[in-house]
């Protein structure tokens, strides 16, 4: 697919890692699996990755966990 950020590149299957802030919290996610722009870098990611990366962040929170890293996981 075209890049909605740069207009110029294409998306190819990569991994990233994501940072996501809660709160006092930052979770660190490596390997994460998405699109990436072949130009700019931009990602997207799939309806479920986002809710497994956000549900981890969530839990983060709850645990008053102030950072974390972690390899991500499917």
């Amino acid at each position: 697919m075209k890049c909605v950020l740069c207009k110029q590149g294409d998306t190819k299957p990569g991994f990233v890692t994501v940072s996501l802030h809660r709160e006092n919290t930052t979770v660190l996610q490596k390997g994460v699996p998405a699109d990436v722009c072949n130009n700019c870098g931009e990602y997207y990611l799939s309806q479920e990755t986002t809710k497994r990366l956000l549900e981890k962040a969530s839990r983060a929170a709850r645990e008053h966990t102030e950072i974390e890293i972690i390899q991500y996981a499917a």
